[in-house]
């Protein structure tokens, strides 16, 4: 994986947080990703994580739950929350089950042809 893909990712979900820097983040990232074909063709595999991501960070500031309190309800550590939400950790499907129970949200997989 390319390491500024990844840093996008990451720079999503911080957005996912601080929506007030949505608009320095999204003209970034539209010139980043239009100039580097490396990165763009990194930042399109990691899509799905990034979905994943920036909609858990989404529901569980909506319900107000700190990654604390998240991490205390599904019966883990706050650092497995942060971790998720950085997009630093990959998580089971299992878990996921566990964090969209508890933030009251329903999980949806679709598999699809190119």
């Amino acid at each position: 994986m390319h390491a500024n893909a990844t840093s996008i990712i990451r720079m999503g979900a911080f957005v996912a947080r601080y929506p007030h820097t949505m608009k320095k983040y999204a003209k970034f990232k539209k010139e980043i990703l239009k100039s580097d074909h490396k990165i763009r063709s990194a930042y399109d595999a990691l899509g799905p994580e990034f979905e994943v991501i920036a909609a858990v960070t989404k529901r569980r500031l909506e319900k107000g739950f700190t990654q604390k309190e998240l991490a205390r309800r599904i019966g883990t550590k706050q650092s497995a929350i942060a971790r998720l939400e950085s997009g630093a950790y990959n998580p089971s499907l299992n878990f996921l089950k566990k964090v969209t129970y508890v933030l009251d949200a329903r999980l949806k997989i679709t598999v699809r042809g190119k």
